[in-house]
């Protein structure tokens, strides 16, 4: 009996610890707040979030992302630019270091929007934090909202996001099921990625 016990506690030890490691270096869940982000994501789904991207520096452009915006809230935007990089919109289209980068995430929303472009021109030296410089300082980053009428992103009060405040990148949405759905990158930013 007192051997069968010792094994439950033991089995119940090294759960709690691998479940530990798990939320706390590798993989943390996520719920969507708000419509920043849509018709990408939706308020409430859920999502899983790789912490690990961080560490391992395998974020991309193009990727989407969760870090702390203040000490009580997170935000999922998309990783626009990455330091060193010059980052500008000019009548709806995105130029990534004088790269073209189509955004196909943006599609519905420019044949829904009010206005004759979605997103306002806009460069790295109209962003907060940027010191009134063309190209994104070291230890930040440009973030977009695929909403961008209503987004509070790089262009916005949030302006360039400090790199250290990244919690990961978005692997997987697993609620609602019937939008279940594995990566978020979209191919147009590989002629950038290289």
């Amino acid at each position: 009996m007192k051997k069968n016990i010792t094994e439950w506690v033991v089995s119940i030890i090294v759960g709690v610890a691998i479940a530990w490691i798990v939320t706390t270096f590798m993989f943390t869940s996520y719920t969507v707040k708000g419509s920043s982000m849509a018709p990408t994501f939706q308020e409430d789904d859920k999502l899983i979030i790789n912490k690990m991207s961080k560490s391992l520096n395998t974020i991309k452009r193009g990727d989407v992302i969760i870090f702390h915006a203040t000490k009580n809230s997170d935000y999922i935007k998309r990783l626009i630019g990455k330091p060193g990089d010059t980052v500008e919109s000019k009548k709806d289209k995105l130029y990534i270091n004088g790269k073209y980068i189509k955004e196909p995430y943006l599609k519905l929303n420019k044949q829904n929007k009010m206005t004759k472009y979605l997103t306002k021109d806009f460069d790295v030296a109209d962003t907060k934090y940027s010191d009134g410089k063309k190209v994104i300082p070291k230890g930040k980053y440009l973030v977009l909202g695929d909403n961008r009428f209503i987004s509070n992103d790089s262009r916005r009060t949030l302006g360039l996001l400090s790199t250290d405040k990244v919690v990961g990148k978005v692997a997987l949405r697993w609620l609602p099921l019937s939008n279940l759905k594995f990566n978020f990158y979209p191919d147009s930013f590989n002629k950038i990625n290289k």
